[in-house]
């Protein structure tokens, strides 16, 4: 099973920790350091759908499974950015036929200050690029469209986010293509778990795989001597080399690997023009920061990180943990572990463990 939200049935915090500790109740036996969320307000990334009836035109979500459709006024577990949107958007789309023929869908993107908006076409939007331009002004809105092979672009599409890591700032650029951490709160609370932990520890360099536009990696450098974080996005790549330089920081090396081709580099069965400016024999690592998809690390990615003694992974399927866990206790044992609360009402529940080596 690779969907943790099968297993529960019933969505409250107290339910989502006890399937948690009953699956991990072979694993870990101590204490779980638990972090809560905001009830409302707290989502700052959401897509919707759009459901055409008559001349009308609604917000909906679409059941995959059943193609049940449901109609949708309000998200109040959205950014409040996003909810006061939402309804001036859809009175101004409603009363231009060329915004809203062939519009099928909506990302909305917050960051703690700012806010975009993608609307996706099944038309050619250069038609329209007037009614789009004018829909931007209007509502003072940075505006992106998209259809087949098109993009256009009203005001901007870069975001600025201002995190705060125990009472320190961090910037971030990042646009609607990256990954990111769509509950502002949690994600800081995340970071100042990770960073609590290695106040304690005697560190050396930081490895990190699945690095994003470096939401991780820009906060924890100051810990260690060098950071050497991949990632096999382009596009989140140029974000987390802009980012250190928005935060001034020098002693990160960002590479354009996946994590599969970076255990080949360091076995030297390949070599790659990507890592011609590095030399990885002169990293010594003394921890390994992983933040997989959902799927979980695959065993070639279990195999690289099992040789290093302290393992920080974070993760936001508990079941692909659990598998990977079957393999990296082997070598390794659970020293903490976290859970956090990142989707309120829902059945999704994240995970922050440390392992150290045995």
């Amino acid at each position: 099973m690779k969907d943790f939200s099968k297993l529960c049935i019933n969505n409250t915090l107290e339910e989502k920790i006890r399937q948690i500790k009953e699956l991990f109740k072979e694993n870990y036996k101590e204490e779980f350091e638990i972090f809560i969320s905001s009830f409302k307000h707290y989502r700052t990334r959401a897509e919707l759908s759009f459901y055409h009836k008559d001349d009308d035109i609604f917000y909906a979500m679409f059941d995959e499974k059943t193609k049940k459709k449901y109609i949708i006024d309000t998200l109040d577990f959205c950014d409040e950015k996003i909810c006061n949107l939402m309804p001036l958007l859809l009175d101004y789309i409603k009363k231009n036929f060329a915004l809203k023929e062939k519009l099928f869908g909506v990302e909305f993107l917050a960051s703690k200050k700012e806010l975009s908006v993608t609307l996706l076409y099944h038309k050619d939007i250069n038609l329209i690029e007037k009614e789009l331009s004018d829909l931007s002004k209007n509502l003072q809105l940075n505006l992106i469209a998209r259809s087949k092979k098109k993009k256009l672009i009203f005001q901007k599409e870069i975001l600025t986010q201002n995190l705060n890591i125990f009472n320190k700032e961090f910037i971030y650029e990042f646009n609607n293509d990256c990954f990111i951490q769509p509950n502002t709160l949690i994600n800081e609370k995340m970071i100042e778990w990770v960073l609590t932990i290695l106040k304690q520890e005697t560190t050396k360099d930081l490895l990190e795989l699945y690095c994003g536009y470096g939401n991780f990696t820009i906060a924890l450098a100051s810990c260690f001597k060098k950071v050497l974080a991949t990632e096999l996005s382009k596009k989140n790549i140029q974000f987390a080399l802009k980012n250190c330089e928005l935060n001034q920081i020098s002693n990160i090396d960002f590479i354009r690997l996946s994590s599969e081709e970076l255990s080949q580099a360091f076995k030297k069965e390949r070599e790659f023009n990507r890592l011609k400016h590095i030399n990885l024999d002169d990293f010594n690592f003394s921890h390994v920061l992983v933040d997989p998809p959902r799927s979980g690390l695959n065993k070639e990615v279990i195999n690289l990180i099992k040789n290093y003694n302290n393992i920080i992974y974070i993760s936001c399927n508990p079941l692909s943990l659990k598998e990977n866990l079957d393999f990296l206790l082997k070598t390794h044992q659970i020293k903490k572990f976290a859970l956090f609360d990142q989707f309120v009402h829902t059945k999704h529940l994240e995970c922050g463990i440390l392992l150290k080596k045995i």
